[in-house]
């Protein structure tokens, strides 16, 4: 590609770093503070749950990440349905494969593109009749910043007993009935990749309805190692944490998310003017 083919391109959602971003990764280098763990992580997580209205918050090396270890928590595993919503990108269906559990995928409703709260229920029901079992979670998506029928599939889940988990990967600073995407679920996932409204170059989060769950989650994170003088594992851990020095970009570009949320709402508008005939 030449260089005057490439300033005619227009990126599709490219990331918006400046000073500031800069200025968090020199603070993180100068405190020496550059490992997975320090005050960057700290202040990130405290400030992603304040945003969310959750009761804690850990910062991971992926939303996918997030999903598995929220999987994990809930206790899936082999022989386990979760249900999951049909259209999205592959990384949220992929953990339930990694826990040798089965997806069981839901179509789209025509208004939010995302679940469809009725074919939910009958997807419940007949998993139940061809199996005897209860999917053991469902995991529901806010494609593309639109919130998915929430109320409606929360009510289902609570209904049958089923945790849900709501990917926000693509929906943080949207609102659903005046309250933040990720707010809804049992577990919620985030996603900072270089594509999505804010970034910390790569990673994600998961948000935790309470600081023993998120502990837990925080332990699985670290490679699972016990408090014991010597290496000693006593469950699977994995390597899923986030550093200080992204963490510090993060609440830099946690700050502009209102104006990122704008600069897309204009961009809407521009498209929605220009392409209205």
């Amino acid at each position: 590609m030449t260089a005057t083919e490439d300033a005619k391109r227009i990126w599709l959602s490219p990331p918006h770093v400046g000073a500031e971003e800069r200025a968090a990764v020199t603070r993180a280098f100068d405190s020496n503070w550059v490992t997975s763990i320090g005050p960057e992580i700290d202040g990130f997580e405290a400030e992603l749950s304040a945003h969310i209205g959750c009761l804690a918050t850990i910062t991971l090396s992926s939303g996918t990440a997030g999903i598995h270890l929220a999987l994990q928590l809930l206790g899936v595993g082999w022989g386990d349905d979760v249900l999951v919503q049909s259209f999205t990108f592959a990384a949220t269906a992929n953990p339930i494969a990694y826990c040798a559990a089965t997806p069981v995928f839901i179509d789209s409703e025509p208004v939010t593109w995302n679940m469809s709260p009725i074919l939910l229920e009958q997807g419940i029901i007949d998993r139940i009749k061809q199996t005897g079992k209860v999917p053991k979670a469902c995991i529901v998506v806010d494609l593309y910043g639109v919130p998915a029928a929430l109320n409606e599939i929360s009510e289902i889940c609570a209904r049958f007993k089923i945790p849900l988990i709501e990917d926000a990967a693509e929906a943080l600073g949207s609102t659903y009935y005046g309250k933040p995407a990720g707010s809804v679920g049992a577990y919620s996932i985030l996603s900072f990749n270089g594509n999505k409204i804010i970034t910390t170059s790569g990673g994600g989060a998961l948000c935790c309805p309470s600081q023993e769950m998120a502990a837990k989650a925080r332990h699985l994170a670290t490679q699972a190692r016990d408090p014991a003088p010597h290496y000693q594992h006593s469950v699977i851990g994995y390597n899923y944490r986030m550093s200080n020095l992204l963490d510090g970009i993060g609440r830099e570009q946690l700050k502009k998310l209102s104006s990122r949320v704008a600069a897309r709402r204009s961009n809407f508008a521009n498209y929605e003017q220009a392409l209205s005939q």
